[in-house]
Parts: structure tokens; C-alpha cells; sequence
């Protein structure tokens, strides 16, 4: 062992310095060594923290720069002397349902028009400003009588029609039925296509129906879908539709007074609205039933107007509760208590009540006929007889059934028109 020495000395080991008080004497390499493992452990988070951020920015930036740019290296690319696809087999058959589809549309689409109407509008600023409106319609005779809806032609100065061909020709309003939302133009043209009128009278629910038109100025449309329910609709005019025919068929804002038919391409409605908060569709549309139309047709198109059928009479439904009150011989029906004189009633002889009661507040006649069916058909309360009457025109004739007292009659009865029955 070597004698130790007591000195006060420094050692710079690679920029750090070593104080060294009062010990023994080290060897300078120990001391250097010793400096270089204190940085190297210092120094190691560092560099493995710098490695890190190195290879994130190399996978998330450079490389995917590099890619878009076209710096790939040229022996990834591909470059094959054909280009080969995956092809459908040419004309491939089409289904059933297919073949339907096209064979409605062919059929129905010279029949389809565009309707389109101008008007004048106040306006507070402008004064009289014009404004135009579009909806649809079908050719129901080769006389050029095309079937709408009224409110598509409603105030029109002008009314233009486009067919599938988009010849234009101008039309005339030949009749108009406000409270069915039923009109009838008309126009001058050669070689038209009459659509085929069906019947709406037996109408399932979850049948399939087709609708052609006009949806936003996009003509020869048609869409696709089933008889959703068979409702009586309120108009925003406040008319009620009797029957209405709900589908989930799309339809929206210029489809209104364009067919909608079965699966044999048959008309069997007219559509007319929507129920949606948005102002189109949303799988909720109505359609004014054809047989409606029918009924009302010879009227339009010969008077201008409808001669709406009516009774002559005023009545009440009666419930069971009422009917037991009251000691009626059945529960249902619609009880005479009033009579317009002269009227399609009064000549059958059908009798008002005469002694008076109370419905609530309401001073009731007690003692007329009791109405139980129209031609055979059951009527229990007043939209039954409203239904009944859209079903026939001024003119025609129909057996009543009813009671008096507890007699069960029949009488015919020849409807007259309701204006005139007020």
C-alpha cells in the first residue's frame, strides 16, 4: 500500500468537473470512467424519447407525403399489359317482379301529364305578382279530358299541360269538384293514350300500388309501394275524403292529381297529399279512391260542377245507450228530426219526429223514422250516409230501410241534389 497524500485537487472528466476534498488519491482514468456511466445514464430517456418521435413522424408524415407524392419506389408499381374487371353476364333475365314493374310503367306513362298553372298573387310590396305551380294528371278519354285535382288548377289563369313526349298544349279547365279535390281539363291533341280506369271498391290493405307524376318537377317518375290502410282523410280545406287510400308509395309535392294504380297498371286512385313535417315525403300519402272520380265524371264534364246527391234530411246517430232511452227497436242507425219540405225525403214519405226532447242543450224531435241501411248496406251513423251519398249522383234512386215505431219498411227513394235541399 502506498503511502496516501492529502491534496485539494480537480479533475475535468468530458466537461464535468469533480471536487475532491480532502480524500485519497484516485486514479484520473477511474474518475473519467465514473463521469462518462453518470452521463450516459442521464443522457439515455433522451435519446430513446428522440428515437420515438423520430419513427411516429417517418410512419404518420414523411412516408404517407411521400406516397401521395409519387415517391414510392418504382419497382411497387404495377403496370400489366391488360386491365381485367369483374363484368356482370349481358342481359341477365329479369325477375317477375321486374317485368311487372316495367310492363305498369309502359303502359300508364303516355297517359301521365304535367300539369302546370299560373297565377296572380297580391303581394303588400309588389302589388299583383305572378306565381306558378306544377302537379299531375292522366288522359281518361281520347277527347283529351284530363282528370287533376282542383287545387293544382285553383285561381289558374293559365294552365299548360306537358306530355311524356314533352309536346306542350294549352288546356282549358273544363269542370272543377272543390270538395273531392276533383278537376277536369281538357286539351287538343291528336293520338292520346286513355288510362285504364279500375275500381277501388274492394281495395286490401298490403297490396301492391304504383304511383306516376311529377315529384318536383321531375317528370315520368314512379315509385313503388303498398295499400297502407283505407281511412277517412280531412283536407286542409276541411273536405273529409271518404275511403281515402293510404300508401307508403312515395309521393311528394308535384305528384298531387297523378294516378295511383294496382299491379295490373289500373288507376284505382288519384293522389292528393301528404302527412309529413318536412313537406315531403315520409311514407305517409293519401289518394282520393277512383271510384270517387267516377261517380262525379258525367257531371264535370258535362255541367262544370257536381250535382251532390242528398236525402233531404236532418238526422242524429244513434248509440246504444240513446236507443235504449229513447226505447228504439235497434241500436244504431240515424233517426229522422227533420224533413226538407219538398225534398227527395219528403216525396218518399219519410217522417220527421214531432214530440221535442233535449240532446244535452240541443232541442231534438222525437219520433221519426229510424234510417238502418241504403241499399242493403248498413248505416250506423252520418258519415256512413255521406260515404253513400259520394257513391251516387243527383237522379239516381235508392232503397231505404228504416223503422217506424217498430216496423221495419223499405222505400225508394230518387236523390235530388243537394243545393237544392238546403
Amino acid at each position: 500500500m502506498m503511502p496516501q497524500e492529502r491534496f485539494r485537487a480537480s479533475v475535468l472528466t468530458g466537461g464535468a468537473t469533480f471536487r475532491i476534498n480532502s480524500g485519497t488519491f484516485l486514479d484520473p482514468h477511474i474518475v473519467l470512467t465514473f463521469g462518462w456511466f453518470e452521463f450516459m445514464k442521464l443522457a439515455r430517456p433522451l435519446l430513446f424519447a428522440l428515437a420515438l418521435a423520430g419513427a411516429f413522424f417517418y410512419f404518420t408524415t414523411w412516408r404517407s407525403n411521400s406516397q401521395a407524392g409519387g415517391l414510392r419506389p418504382s419497382n411497387w408499381l404495377s403496370h400489366p399489359a391488360q386491365v381485367e374487371i369483374t363484368e356482370a353476364a349481358p342481359n341477365e333475365a329479369l325477375d317477375g317482379e321486374e317485368q311487372n314493374n316495367i310492363s305498369v310503367y309502359k303502359k300508364n306513362i303516355p297517359s301521365v301529364v304535367n300539369v302546370t298553372s299560373r297565377a296572380m298573387a297580391f303581394d303588400f310590396f309588389y302589388g299583383l305578382v305572378p306565381q306558378e305551380g306544377q302537379g299531375s294528371g292522366f288522359v281518361i278519354d281520347k277527347e283529351g279530358h284530363i282528370l287533376t285535382n282542383y287545387h293544382v288548377i285553383a285561381d289558374a289563369r293559365q294552365v299548360e299541360v306537358t306530355m311524356h313526349n314533352r309536346k306542350k298544349y294549352k288546356a282549358t279547365v273544363v269542370g272543377s269538384d272543390p270538395p273531392h279535390d276533383l278537376a277536369v281539363i281538357q286539351i287538343k291533341a291528336q293520338d292520346l293514350v286513355p288510362a285504364v280506369l279500375g275500381d277501388s271498391r274492394n281495395l286490401q290493405v298490403g297490396q301492391k300500388v304504383y304511383a306516376i307524376g311529377n315529384p318536383f318537377g321531375l317528370a315520368g317518375t314512379m315509385t313503388r309501394g303498398i295499400v297502407s290502410s283505407i281511412r277517412p282523410v280531412h283536407e286542409p280545406n276541411g273536405a273529409i275524403i271518404d275511403e281515402a287510400i293510404q300508401t307508403d308509395a312515395a309521393i311528394n309535392p308535384g305528384n298531387s292529381g297523378g294516378p295511383l294504380m294496382n299491379g295490373h297498371g289500373e288507376v284505382i286512385g288519384i293522389n292528393t297529399m301528404i302527412l309529413s313535417s318536412v313537406g315531403q315525403s315520409a311514407g305517409i300519402g293519401f289518394a282520393i279512391p277512383i271510384n270517387t272520380a267516377k261517380a262525379v265524371l258525367n257531371d264535370l264534364m258535362t255541367l262544370g260542377r257536381v250535382r251532390r246527391p242528398a236525402l233531404g234530411v236532418q238526422t242524429i246517430p244513434i248509440t246504444p245507450e240513446l236507443a235504449d232511452e229513447i226505447g228504439l227497436p235497434v241500436d244504431y242507425g240515424l233517426l229522422i228530426v227533420r224533413v226538407t219540405p219538398g225534398g227527395s225525403a219528403d216525396q218518399a214519405g219519410l217522417r220527421a219526429g214531432t214530440e221535442r226532447a233535449y240532446l244535452g242543450n240541443t232541442a231534438i224531435m222525437l219520433g221519426g223514422d229510424l234510417i238502418v241501411a241504403i241499399d242493403d248496406q248498413k248505416v250506423q251513423d252520418e258519415e256512413d250516409l255521406s260515404q253513400m251519398m259520394n257513391n251516387h249522383r243527383a237522379g239516381d234512386t235508392v232503397k231505404i230501410t228504416f223503422y217506424r215505431n217498430k216496423k221495419k219498411m223499405d222505400v225508394s227513394v230518387s236523390l235530388g241534389e243537394a243545393r237544392q235541399q238546403v
